[in-house]
């Protein structure tokens, strides 16, 4: 339910930004008005915009696709006693890999007065890989036509970000999508550590 909310409040605002030129400025990350002006909120709202309806409708269908089998794992650790509230701990989830894969963005273009951010990929890498960290064998599609294994899947496109990311030819921000993939697959050692015997039976079944 969180995801679908999480996909409809996304929708909305950058909807609305890509009508209204001063509401997508404001909400984006500007890391020199970050750091010049203090307009931290950027952190969190630019996560909910999106450059353009491509960009969004591939962000809020991976969210989708992935977010509720978290969702649905963080229910059953609430149900086991593991955690107290799935609910609660999935929206950290998302607030913390955007606020985290935000720092890297800020520290590395924080004098490039040119520089803006936008979209949830950050967050979405998050819960990607904290999918694959509970399912590290399951099927994910490489490029949408390739099968995979979950966990092939994870180091590919860790290696491959951190590549691009070091190379900066493109407007992708290949650092925050880095970043965002270490702490969705942290997350869970975070909540309890001892969950990395659920990792390591579902790798070696």
């Amino acid at each position: 339910m969180i995801t679908i909310l999480i996909v409809i409040l996304s929708v909305l605002i950058s909807v609305a930004a890509f009508r209204r030129e001063e509401l997508f400025y404001r909400l984006d990350l500007s890391p020199t008005r970050s750091v010049q002006h203090n307009e931290y909120y950027g952190i969190f709202t630019h996560a909910f915009l999106h450059a353009d309806y491509f960009h969004l409708g591939i962000n809020m269908l991976v969210l989708y696709s992935f977010g509720r089998y978290v969702e649905s794992v963080f229910a059953e650790l609430e149900s086991a006693g593991v955690i107290f509230s799935g609910t609660f701990y999935y929206i950290l989830l998302y607030v913390a890999s955007i606020a985290l894969a935000s720092v890297s963005t800020i520290t590395r273009y924080r004098n490039n007065e040119q520089y803006s951010a936008v979209g949830a990929s950050g967050a979405v890498s998050a819960i990607v890989f904290t999918y694959i960290f509970f399912a590290p064998l399951n099927k994910i599609y490489f490029y949408m036509v390739l099968p995979i294994p979950g966990i092939l899947f994870g180091v590919l496109y860790l290696v491959y970000s951190s590549y691009m990311s070091r190379r900066k030819n493109d407007n992708i921000n290949h650092s925050a999508h880095f970043w965002g993939a270490v702490v969705g697959f942290l997350f869970p050692l975070l909540l309890e550590p001892s969950l990395i015997h659920v990792f390591l039976e579902n790798l070696f079944p």
